[in-house]
């Protein structure tokens, strides 16, 4: 298939900028996909789409403040570093703006003027220019980049963000993430108690969302394209109620396609699945079959991108750009901290 196929025309004013006062005031997009039909809620009442014995996945990944800025120690140059992943102790993936110069040997700071509370030497340089770098601090690290660090908000969101815990799901545990699971961010406490109350589980898995999320597809043919890795856990309590969800005939609803590309990388072609860690770099487009999933909650997703490929190998590349087409027509906000869709 074309990237082509996956474009679609979106006013600029559609782009949420913003998160809405109440996470659950989102607009619910619905779509059946055995009925073709399309039809409109909002998310606080998902629960009313949910039936006892299903199951939630939710992705508790936690987005770190991964954004910082300082300067080179040798001229004083400006820099912004954008974390991507731990390698190891103390060592982290990073892309460098700007960065054609930063070779080797190369030291920032940051923060602190004249006795920098945060320092980065890079150790080497790695595929797509991305750097190495070893910090040095005093403290605990993650403290210090609470301090300094800045949450890294997509590029499309230009509005500043008030409060750092709305680009957090209402469970965010493990700290890891580049860009929230923002299927998630519809959740309250409180409704997901009602979800419980009803009778539908919910469980977790954790992955840890690279930048790689955003990165246009450029190739013509997108099986041309190659895929990011991330780093995922599924522990056996999850993997045990998946599994006996699957076999007592309820539904199993990965919240977002990170939670299911986890459920899609360990199923076995039965639809179960094990607990386990490891990298994913799955690449789901039409014609793919799924295993383990059978309804998904997402929201709106960027023209050409990996992730409107993936909604349209669940739910059919004609009726999933369709139902764009219907939510720009009635106005549905886009992208991170834009509406939603139930998948069904």
């Amino acid at each position: 298939m074309k990237r082509q196929d996956f474009y679609y025309d979106l006013p600029q004013e559609l782009i949420a900028q913003t998160p809405l006062k109440d996470r659950s005031a989102s607009r619910l997009m619905l779509l059946d996909r055995k009925k073709q039909t399309i039809a409109h809620d909002t998310f606080k009442h998902i629960a009313d789409y949910l039936h006892p014995g299903d199951c939630l996945v939710l992705n508790d990944t936690r987005v770190i403040p991964a954004r910082l800025y300082g300067r080179r120690r040798d001229t004083g140059g400006a820099i912004e570093f954008l974390l991507l992943h731990k390698r190891a102790l103390d060592e982290w993936e990073v892309i460098l703006k700007p960065g054609r110069r930063a070779k080797v040997g190369t030291v920032f700071e940051f923060g602190g003027g004249d006795a920098p509370l945060l320092t980065a030497e890079i150790r080497e340089i790695v595929n797509d220019g991305n750097r190495i770098v070893k910090f040095t601090y005093e403290g605990v690290f993650e403290e210090v980049l609470d301090r300094l660090g800045e949450m890294p908000l997509p590029h499309y969101i230009t509005e500043k963000l008030e409060d750092k815990e709305r680009y957090q799901t209402v469970y965010s545990k493990h700290k890891g993430s580049a860009a929230a699971p923002t299927a998630g961010l519809h959740f309250t406490e409180e409704l997901l108690e009602q979800i419980r109350a009803k009778g539908v589980k919910t469980v977790f898995v954790t992955l840890h969302v690279g930048l790689g999320t955003f990165r246009p597809v450029k190739a013509d043919e997108i099986t041309e394209h190659k895929m990011h890795s991330e780093f995922y856990v599924i522990g056996q309590d999850a993997a045990d109620v998946i599994n006996e969800t699957k076999q007592n005939g309820g539904r199993v609803i990965a919240v977002g396609t990170t939670a299911n590309r986890v459920l899609e990388t360990v199923a076995d072609d039965g639809g179960r699945v094990k607990a386990q860690t490891g990298w994913t770099d799955i690449f789901i487009y039409p014609g793919y079959k799924f295993k383990c999933i059978d309804a998904l909650i997402t929201n709106f997703h960027l023209p050409e991108s990996t992730l409107i490929m993936l909604v349209s190998a669940f739910a059919g590349r004609d009726f999933v750009m369709r139902a764009y087409k219907t939510a720009v027509e009635e106005k549905y906000r886009f992208f991170s901290f834009g509406d939603s869709m139930f998948i069904f």
